[in-house]
C-alpha cells in the first residue's frame, strides 16, 4: 500500500529523530587525592568573607571550605596517593582529584536554581558540592535528569536559609528547595552517614584527612561506581574515590559493594541499573550482571508506585527501546510487563536478539523524540503499549490504523481524517505481523467501522493491562515463565490514557478541544500530559513506524536508479 500525509499541519509531521552523539572521552588532568597522618578540619569561611558566586560562569572559586584551593593551583601530583587499602587489606581504586576545566565542564552547564543554593550555602560557610548522576552526566557530555547537592549543613539548617524548603521522606530524607518554579534536592553528610547499612568496617581506612574521609564514605553509600563521583563547582574538582571515571571510560555499571549485598539490601538498584545501562548504552560487570538476573524477582516487593515511577524513567526520557531489551535480556519484562513479554515470545525473541519488532520499532521513534531535559507523561507511553496489544490480538489494514491516528490527532474528525488518509502515497513497512496487507474499501461505512472497532480495541487491551488475573494468564502458555500479576497503571493514569482515545471510541469529535497546530513540540505541556501534545506525538510516532519515510527512500531509489 502507498501512503503519504499532503497536510502534515492537519495531520502528522517532523519525521526524523534527534541523534545521540558519542561520548568523547580524553584524558584528563589526573590529580592524586592527599593523605594525612594526622589532619585538622580546614576553618570554617566567615560568612562576611568575599565569596566569588556561580553568576559568573567562568569564575567559580570561593574562599575556604576544601582544602584543595583554588583551581589554578591544584594539589600537587606527587602527593602520596591513597589505594584504597585498608587495616583489613582491602583493595580498592586509587583516590583520584581531576580538574573539571580539563574534563570540559563549565559552570554554564549548571542551571540558574541549582547555582543559587549552591551560592546560598556556601555564603553561610557551609561545604557544598554536586554529587551522583549530574556529575558522570556532565563528565560526558550529556544533559543531566536533574541536579543534586550535598551539603555539610544538617536538613534543618539548610530549611533556615530558603522561604520555601520542606524537608520529606522518613527513611532517607531530603531537602526540596523551592526556586521559582524548580525544585531543587539537597541532601546532608550527616543524613547520609547515618543511612548506610553496610558494614563500613570492611572499607576502613586511616591514610587520609578529615575532608576525604567524609566525602568517601558518602561515596560508597552510593549505589554505582559512576554515580560515586562528587564535584566541588568553586575548586573546581572532581572526586573520585571508586573507580567510577574508569568506568565511564569503559562504558560499564559495576555496584559500589558487590552487588549481590547491593542488590539485596535495595532491590529497587537492580531497576536502576537497567535505565542507567540503557540510557548511557553501557554494559554490566559480569559480577553486577550475573546478580541482576539472580535477583530479578525480587524487584516485586517493590510499592507499585516505586515500580511505576522506575518504568517512567525507563520509557519517557528518550531510553526506551534499549531498556525494554535490557528488561528482556535478563528475565525482568515478563515481571513488568507479563504481556508484552508474551508478545516478544511469540516473535521468537531470544534473550540477546538484535533484531527490532513493531513494539521495539515504536519506542525507538518515541525515543527520537525525547531526552533526559524532555520527557514524556506517562498516559503517552502506557498508550502505546496498550495500542500495540490491540494490533497483537488483531491486526488491521494501515489504512485503518492511518484514519485512526489521524482522527486522535485532529480531536475525532473522522471525515477530515479519512479524507487525509485517502490521499497518502507511502509504502507502509510490510514486515511487521501486526499490520494486514491492504484491502479495497468499497463502502467508507465499513471502513469507518473498523476505524472506530479498533479503538475499542486499544481500550480493551488498556483494561487487560490493568486486570491481574489477565495479566498472570499472559505468560502462562510458557510453564517456565516466572508467575507475575503485577498491575502496577493507578486508577488515575488508567482513566487518563482513556480519555486519550476516547474520541475516536465514539466517534465525535470533541468540541472543546483546541487541536495541535504547527510541528513543534511544547515538551512543557507534554510532560505535563497536555491532551493534544501528547495526541500529536502519538501520531508521529505511529507514522513513523507504520509508514518509516527510510522505507519509502530506499523504494524511490530502486524505482529510480542512477
Amino acid at each position: 500500500m502507498v501512503v503519504r500525509i499532503l497536510d502534515l499541519e492537519m495531520a502528522v509531521a517532523g519525521f526524523g529523530g534527534i541523534l545521540k552523539s558519542p561520548f568523547p572521552f580524553r584524558r584528563p588532568l589526573v590529580l592524586c587525592a592527599r593523605r594525612r597522618g594526622t589532619a585538622a578540619a580546614a576553618p570554617a569561611p566567615s560568612p562576611v568573607a568575599v565569596v566569588e558566586t556561580l553568576a559568573n560562569p567562568d569564575r567559580l572559586v570561593g574562599s575556604g571550605g576544601d582544602q584543595a584551593g583554588p583551581a589554578s593551583a591544584p594539589p600537587s601530583s606527587s602527593s602520596p596517593k591513597p589505594n584504597g587499602r585498608s587495616s583489613e587489606g582491602f583493595q580498592g581504586p586509587e583516590w583520584k582529584m581531576l580538574s573539571s576545566k580539563e574534563l570540559g565542564i563549565r559552570s554554564s552547564m549548571i542551571p540558574k536554581p541549582t547555582r543559587t543554593v549552591l551560592n546560598e550555602l556556601r555564603k553561610k560557610g557551609y561545604d557544598v558540592y554536586l554529587v551522583g548522576g549530574c556529575v558522570r552526566d556532565l563528565v560526558m557530555k550529556k544533559t543531566p535528569k536533574d541536579f543534586d547537592i550535598i551539603t555539610s549543613a544538617d536538613l534543618r539548617e539548610v530549611k533556615k536559609n530558603f522561604a520555601h524548603c520542606d524537608i520529606i521522606g522518613k527513611r532517607f530524607p531530603i531537602c526540596h528547595v523551592h526556586v521559582n518554579d524548580c525544585i531543587v534536592e539537597v541532601s546532608s553528610f550527616n543524613t547520609h552517614g547515618r543511612k548506610q547499612n553496610h558494614d563500613l568496617t570492611y572499607f576502613s581506612r586511616s591514610d587520609c584527612d578529615e575532608h576525604d574521609y567524609v566525602r568517601w564514605r558518602n561515596c560508597l553509600g552510593r549505589d554505582f561506581t559512576i554515580n560515586g563521583l562528587m564535584f566541588n563547582p568553586y575548586s573546581k574538582l572532581v572526586y573520585d574515590y571508586l573507580g567510577g571515571m574508569e568506568d565511564i571510560k569503559n562504558s560499564k555499571v559495576r555496584t559500589v559493594i558487590p552487588a549481590n549485598m547491593s542488590f539485596s539490601e535495595d532491590c529497587a538498584r537492580i531497576l536502576r541499573a537497567i535505565r542507567i545501562a540503557a540510557r548511557l548504552d553501557f554494559r554490566f560487570s559480569k559480577e553486577t550482571a550475573y546478580s541482576v538476573k539472580d535477583l530479578a524477582s525480587s524487584v516485586l516487593r517493590l510499592d507499585k508506585g516505586r515500580i511505576l515511577m522506575e518504568m517512567n524513567y525507563m520509557l519517557a526520557y528518550g531510553s526506551a527501546e534499549n531498556s525494554l531489551r535490557l528488561l528482556w535480556k535478563f528475565g525482568l519484562l515478563e515481571l513488568l510487563l507479563p504481556i508484552q513479554a508474551a508478545y516478544f515470545v511469540s516473535q521468537g525473541f531470544r534473550r540477546r536478539d538484535k533484531r527490532s519488532n513493531m513494539l521495539l520499532a515504536m519506542f525507538a521513534n518515541l525515543d527520537k523524540l525525547l531526552a533526559p531535559n524532555r520527557p514524556c507523561h506517562n498516559s503517552l507511553w502506557v498508550g502505546i503499549l496498550a495500542f500495540h496489544q490491540a494490533l497483537v490480538r488483531q491486526p488491521r489494514d494501515p489504512l485503518v490504523v492511518a484514519i485512526f491516528t489521524l482522527a486522535l490527532h485532529n480531536g475525532g474528525n473522522l471525515s477530515e481524517a479519512v479524507d487525509i488518509a485517502k490521499k497518502i502515497t507511502h509504502s507502509h513497512d510490510g514486515s511487521y505481523s501486526e499490520l494486514l496487507e491492504p484491502q479495497k474499501w468499497d463502502a467508507e461505512g465499513d471502513l469507518l467501522s473498523d476505524v472506530i472497532d479498533l479503538a475499542s480495541s486499544v481500550g480493551s487491551a488498556l483494561s487487560s493491562m490493568t486486570d491481574e488475573h489477565l495479566v498472570s494468564q499472559a505468560m502462562a502458555p510458557y510453564p517456565q515463565a516466572p508467575y507475575s500479576d503485577l498491575v502496577f497503571i493507578p486508577l488515575q493514569l488508567y482513566l487518563r490514557v482513556c480519555r486519550l482515545f476516547e474520541c475516536v471510541r465514539y466517534g465525535q469529535r470533541e468540541r472543546d478541544l483546541v487541536t495541535k497546530k504547527g510541528y513543534k513540540i511544547n515538551y512543557f505541556t507534554l510532560s505535563q500530559g497536555g491532551l493534544a501534545e501528547i495526541r500529536h506525538v502519538f501520531a508521529r510516532v505511529v507514522f513513523d513506524t507504520v509508514f518509516p519515510l527510510d522505507l519509502n527512500l530506499e523504494n524511490e531509489g530502486r524505482a529510480n536508479p542512477a
